[in-house]
């Protein structure tokens, strides 16, 4: 169920949130005191513990990584922001950790391969949890994340913040919302960032501070040719579903929830490694993907050489009405109506480096999304509060994973699908209803079998 805007600056405000916290500014919540535990000390991982330790009071229970040195730093700038003197417990093995079931709140930031196997465990050992996007690298292990937090009363907030995003929750509102556009028939969403490793680095031996074993979990076991960590690991489809599974996610989420959709009724897509034939990586450098609707078709493209149409927009949405249109970015978004005479509106993307100094310190953040996802963790504390379903609940999670990991099933068989969720089958396609769930390496095992 995605929640209207007024539902969310409810939840908000349940937490002891005003709305100028909202459109402007972030307040931290009530006294109480939340035990996180961290599964992931990278980049991302490592980000939304320091975004949830500026909105809340926080104990860091466990930090768990595979690489111990990637503990080491998250440990350090927790103990900074904190100021404390003994380093939260360390983990290289999460389930070792869910076992002491002394948290409230358990964040994933692991490479997308590892969210499914361990979203079920925390929520199974009873957390409320945080786990980024996409949620899962194959349609069941999303049916099977739905079913658990459902099963277990959890509430689970999925790292779409787009949903978050002061100025797109404002372009929502006053355009999208109050009919601006007249009836819309068409999204393009794209991206044309460059951002597809493709290297050709020797195998190598496993560095000492590496549990490789671990960090390659239920995916196969790749010759180690190099740390995996940020983007190298994504530049394979072992552990991931390309750009699409990456980035579209994002784009065709935030579509979905200005325009209150949900599954779409068919979904076809092409594409391959056209350009960038040197290096190792597997997945697509191209790819155009369609989803269809009643009356309306959301298209998504990326390449990952070449320049983009509109270098304003490289990585962006456009909802098409029949009174004009709407740009949409993580940067800006702009109303161009079709009647020349009317105002286009423009909208501006919230810094908060005055507010948060430390952010602009702090390696590798985006200061574009930090305000976000703030947002985004205020809104998941006040569905703890409340037991309610946050803004990016689980459900709606999935559905943008699995439309976009259908994209690419399809782009591998060369035809449309049709996925139905009842039966949880693609319909009367029986090649691609067992590409729905990828084999695990053992001794790991699928979590759809409690489906």
């Amino acid at each position: 169920m995605n929640l209207t805007r007024k539902q969310f600056l409810n939840n908000v405000a349940v937490a002891g949130i005003g709305l100028s916290a909202v459109s402007r500014g972030t307040a931290q919540t009530s006294a109480r005191k939340y035990r996180v535990a961290l599964i992931g000390c990278g980049w991302y991982g490592t980000s939304d513990l320091l975004r949830l330790i500026q909105v809340a009071q926080v104990e860091v229970v466990g930090l768990c990584d595979p690489d111990r040195n990637q503990i080491a730093v998250t440990s350090a700038l927790v103990c900074e922001r904190q100021k404390l003197q003994t380093p939260p417990p360390s983990f290289t093995d999460y389930r070792e950790m869910l076992s002491k079931r002394n948290f409230d709140i358990v964040i994933i930031g692991t490479p997308d391969h590892w969210h499914a196997l361990q979203m079920t465990a925390a929520v199974e050992a009873g957390a409320d949890v945080y786990v980024q996007k996409p949620i899962s690298v194959d349609v069941l292990e999303g049916e099977a994340m739905v079913a658990v937090a459902r099963r277990h009363n959890r509430v689970v907030q999925v790292g779409t913040q787009r949903k978050s995003t002061p100025h797109l929750i404002d372009a929502k509102q006053k355009i999208v919302d109050s009919g601006l556009l007249g009836r819309i028939a068409h999204v393009d969403m794209c991206c044309y960032h460059h951002m597809r490793a493709n290297g050709n680095p020797p195998v190598k031996p496993v560095p000492d501070f590496l549990d490789y074993e671990m960090w390659s979990g239920p995916a196969p076991l790749r010759p180690y040719d190099d740390l995996p960590h940020k983007r190298w690991w994504r530049t394979f489809m072992e552990y991931g579903n390309g750009i699409c599974g990456d980035m579209c996610v994002h784009m065709f989420d935030t579509a979905r929830w200005m325009l209150n959709v949900g599954w779409p009724e068919r979904v076809f897509s092409n594409g391959g490694i056209f350009v960038q034939k040197e290096g190792k990586s597997n997945i697509a450098d191209t790819q155009t993907a369609t989803f269809d609707y009643d009356d309306l078709t959301m298209t998504w493209q990326h390449r990952t050489w070449g320049s983009a149409p509109d270098p304003d927009y490289p990585w962006a949405l456009v909802l098409h009405g029949e009174k004009g249109m709407l740009k949409a970015s993580t940067m800006r978004a702009d109303f161009i109506p079709r009647d020349k005479k009317a105002q286009k509106i423009h909208f501006d993307c919230l810094f908060e480096r005055e507010k948060y100094p430390e952010d602009v310190k702090e390696k590798g953040i985006e200061l574009n999304a930090a305000p976000a996802t703030r947002r985004h963790m205020l809104d998941f504390l006040a569905a703890i509060e409340k037991r309610s379903r946050p803004v990016a609940d689980i459900e709606e999670g999935h559905i943008s994973t699995a439309s976009c990991i259908l994209a690419n099933v399809s782009q591998q068989l060369g035809r449309a699908l049709a996925y139905d969720p009842v039966k949880r089958e693609v319909t009367g396609d029986a090649e691609a209803t067992r590409l729905l769930r990828r084999p695990y390496r053992s001794p790991w095992r699928h979590p759809a079998i409690k489906l």
